[in-house]
């Protein structure tokens, strides 16, 4: 029996639901394309394709934002037998663009116009790449070896004139484990690694999916994480393409500062049922509620806080809520959901029942807000060498706090470092064997026998098991927090729930490479310390911003509101203030928006290094006084 391919995915859903919306686009308005009008402009294109000399098996590079086009153009890379190689639109260095298309052996590139000038910077340095083939420029400012999309458009009509099956042959030729996708992974700690990413792999999670949320054909979804992102690729694409939904994407500012400014307004305007984020993002969401509801005065903040702890004590974990008398909270949470929380989720388009969240770790008071808001966030784990998604909670079966329960037909086991088996309950790296396993890395067969054996995938990561299989995952083993005396933890759990309590930290990594004591590298938030100290530009204001900084952290320690919540020993005894905040820019952060660890302990070696000195245990320390002036310089 042949495996499924995403071309298969793709027809089976035009003969399904070919009148139905598919992809939505804004001009002025959003505006929809059906399944049928999609598998037109696929054919076209992928015709196109074929005119150009692809060959089946050679790779076409996707260099855009998140539009229709860029759908599109991936399933008509995949029609014509190709593989996609998508990148992210915000690499910036040259040589990180020029690595992943050199590596690939990329042949085209199918590039925007905004992107472009990247290109343009390393061409004569791509050693393979023939034709860059160009969307939403002006044809008559292209350069020699560049072509626009709409030429590619004009020869596919001319090929499928003169070879009107030619294309669904080569598609009927495209088999279940012939690659889909190279899908560039920087991680946290190491140099890209191409994952390749086969049709049955896609199809394979996309049906793991199913198992585990189930969504009636008319949801939309909006798209907020960019499309190279393996989640937002499976999860928001071709989940929602298997069952006829409906998908839009944000539209693109000038700045990244307003794309995310789009967000809500695309929310309000589109009003999806479902969207997919990541734990910063979710905490952008948050933060943003909150600033709406401080500006409106002291009564609506008391009782904003109000409804939020009761409907917290009713809800509990999910699973529980109504527990142990909290029933009798129903009518007050009822009120309040009318008067406060019925307006906020007007706010984000009045539509949406749900998120899904990504990460690995989301802190459970985050998702407690959105639980108690009314849209809850079901947090789930998975990692593009696994296509991604390994587990979820469920709208009907969910536990705040945990990873959710594994999705079907994926056999997961945690071991200890000798590779055995743990008992439930106890960490061990998760490892899990099925369908939805990457091929290996691209040309890289070392590492891909490093982190496939005998079938099963070793994703780097600790977890543990609950006596109703509801998974936890605890961060990356690479990440691990080392005592002096050889004890590990996780550090992910503290930096979330830090940064989600306190608002003034922006940004916090915790440190400790077999030391006496755990440091921190901070970067405070200037909205919000501008906000709590009116004379922040004052020496006298910038000391007080450093002792709130120094008390967030002792509200974790004994004596504190926060004690017992983590161990002494891996609360920072020392901290450095950063003027500069971790970005995706600078190398701090990766596509996911997780701190890239390794290239931060390299950027701030002296400072890293200076924390275990008696003065760098001072919180009144040079570098502190200096990232605080530097951070609210007049002109900073």
């Amino acid at each position: 029996m042949k495996k499924k391919t995403l071309i298969d995915l793709f027809n089976e859903s035009v003969a399904r639901y070919g009148q139905n919306p598919f992809l939505w686009e804004r001009d002025t308005v959003f505006r929809p394309t059906t399944y049928d009008e999609v598998n037109v402009q696929v054919h076209r294109l992928g015709a196109g394709l074929l005119a150009l000399g692809l060959i089946k098996g050679e790779r076409i590079a996707l260099l855009a934002e998140g539009s229709s086009t860029w759908m599109i153009s991936e399933l008509a890379i995949l029609f014509a037998g190709g593989v996609n190689v998508p990148l992210s639109v915000k690499l910036v260095e040259s040589f990180d663009l020029q690595f992943r298309l050199n590596h690939s052996e990329a042949r085209f590139i199918l590039v925007s116009s905004t992107q472009l000038p990247k290109i343009r910077t390393i061409r004569k340095q791509l050693e393979t790449v023939e034709t860059v083939i160009v969307f939403g420029a002006n044809p008559d400012e292209l350069l020699d070896e560049e072509m626009d999309l709409n030429e590619l458009y004009r020869m596919g009509d001319v090929f499928n004139k003169n070879n009107p099956d030619e294309l669904d042959r080569v598609a009927e030729s495209v088999q279940g484990d012939d690659l889909a996708n190279i899908t560039y992974t920087s991680g946290t700690t190491a140099d890209p690694k191409g994952v390749m990413l086969t049709h049955r792999n896609f199809t394979a999670n996309v049906a793991q999916c199913l198992s585990v949320i189930q969504i009636p054909e008319f949801f939309r979804t909006l798209l907020i994480l960019p499309l190279d992102h393996c989640f937002a690729h499976v999860t928001g694409l071709y989940f929602f393409m298997s069952v006829g939904g409906s998908l839009a994407t944000v539209p693109v500012g000038k700045t990244f500062i307003e794309n995310i400014r789009n967000i809500p307004i695309a929310m309000k305007e589109f009003q999806p049922q479902v969207i997919m984020t990541v734990p910063a993002l979710a905490k952008t969401f948050k933060n943003s509620v909150e600033q709406s509801v401080l500006s409106k005065g002291p009564s609506t903040v008391r009782l904003f806080h109000l409804g939020m702890k009761i409907s917290m004590a009713y809800n509990k974990e999910g699973w529980n809520k109504g527990t142990h008398g909290s029933w009798m909270l129903i009518p007050l949470v009822k009120i309040f959901d009318k008067i406060l929380f019925s307006k906020m989720r007007h706010a984000l388009g009045g539509k949406l029942e749900f998120f899904v969240d990504g990460g690995a770790y989301l802190d459970i008071e985050m998702q407690k807000f959105w639980y108690a808001a009314g849209i809850p966030m079901y947090q789930g784990y998975g990692l593009s060498e696994a296509t991604p998604v390994i587990s979820c909670n469920m709208i009907n079966n969910h536990k705040l706090g945990t990873s959710g329960q594994v999705v079907a037909n994926l056999e997961l086991i945690l071991r200890d470092p000798d590779g055995k088996q743990v008992p439930k309950g106890e960490k061990g790296e998760i490892t899990v064997r099925g369908e939805n396993v990457m091929a290996g890395y691209w040309k890289n067969p070392e590492a891909t026998v490093r982190t496939i054996k005998d079938g099963w995938l070793y994703t780097g990561d600790l977890g543990s098991l609950d006596e109703a299989g509801f998974l936890s995952v605890y961060g990356r083993s690479k990440s691990l927090l080392i005592g002096s005396d050889g004890e590990k933890y996780s550090p992910e759990g503290i930096e979330e729930t830090i940064t989600t309590l306190y608002p003034i930290i922006e940004q916090i990594m915790l440190y400790n490479n077999q030391n006496s004591y755990t440091t921190a590298l901070i970067v405070p938030s200037k909205e919000a310390l501008k906000r709590i100290v009116p004379a922040i530009e004052t020496p006298e204001g910038q000391k007080e911003a450093i002792r709130l900084i120094f008390a967030v952290l002792n509200d974790f320690r004994k004596g504190g509101r926060h004690e017992g919540l983590f161990p002494e020993r891996w609360l920072p005894s020392a901290f450095a203030l950063l003027s500069e905040n971790f970005n995706e820019t600078n190398g701090m952060m990766n596509s996911t928006l997780k701190m890239v660890r390794g290239k931060i302990e390299k950027t701030y070696p002296d400072i890293l290094g200076a924390l275990l000195t008696a003065e760098g245990r001072k919180h009144f320390s040079d570098q502190n006084i200096k990232a605080i002036q530097e951070l609210f310089a007049p002109n900073a």
